[in-house]
């Protein structure tokens, strides 16, 4: 899940200061890195509601996107991922992000830690469990953390349904928020997925009003070759400015 790695107010967002020189190097950086072909079925990506799986030891990917909105706001995420064996599989994510809100540049980094607590099995209930923290990658300031449990109900091999529910802290406006959100995913025909969600944030009111307000994504997963993906998004609201969003995405995993 994910989220616009951070479902968090863009209040937070305008407390990024440092710029990466090329966005679009780093969306395009995860095509060289094709190897053995691993199937996957799993949101992730530019899709911020998160499932309860993990792969094996060893099982990598390199998730990028970048998403503009029709208000001129840009953002570009990478986020590499390996699952390790800590005791028991942990899937352990950083990634920087490079946005544009209001003409103004800004960078994150982010780290996450998930762990599956009941598989995902078909016709039962997987749970997971995940932490992801956030700075201000030129000033180290700590922007956000987020704790919550993701559930994934898969119905059968071609259509699932995640709920994700926890908590968020914003770092600059120190509120905290009830973190909430809920998706599906249907592969309706061989290497179509379509993927859709909603999500947000549940708080006190701030002086940006959409920060609370629901958020959505519908997009279109293609899958030409097993370990590779390309998403197609249409998006409202996902940063909480009450903006429409056209996102590019692809997904790499050896």
């Amino acid at each position: 899940m994910h989220d616009q790695f951070c479902l968090g107010p863009c209040s937070t967002l305008r407390a990024w200061k440092a710029a990466l020189a090329r966005p679009w190097a780093a969306f395009w950086l995860p095509a060289i890195a094709l190897l053995a072909p691993t199937p996957a079925f799993a949101a992730g990506g530019a899709f911020v509601v998160d499932d309860a799986v993990i792969g094996k030891p060893g099982d990598c990917q390199v998730e990028s996107w970048v998403a503009l909105a029709d208000n001129h706001d840009l953002q570009a995420f990478t986020q590499p991922a390996c699952v390790v064996k800590l005791g028991i599989p942990v899937e352990l994510t950083g990634g920087a992000a490079r946005l544009r809100t209001n003409d103004v540049w800004q960078t994150q980094a982010f780290g996450k830690a998930k762990i599956n607590i009941l598989p995902v099995e078909t016709g039962k209930v997987g749970v997971g469990l995940v932490e992801s923290p956030g700075w201000d990658a030129g000033t180290g300031q700590y922007l956000f953390n987020q704790l919550y449990v993701p559930l994934t109900f898969q119905f059968s091999d071609s259509f699932r349904i995640n709920v994700n529910a926890g908590w968020q802290y914003d770092g600059s406006t120190k509120i905290n928020y009830a973190l909430w959100g809920a998706g599906f995913e249907w592969i309706f025909v061989e290497k179509l997925t379509l993927i859709g969600e909603v999500f947000g944030l549940a708080g006190p009111a701030t002086d940006v009003n959409t920060v609370t307000e629901p958020r959505a994504q519908l997009g279109l997963r293609i899958t030409p070759i097993s370990n590779l993906d390309v998403d197609l998004i249409y998006g409202r609201n996902i940063a909480g400015e009450n903006a429409n969003w056209f996102t590019l995405g692809l997904n790499v995993r050896f």
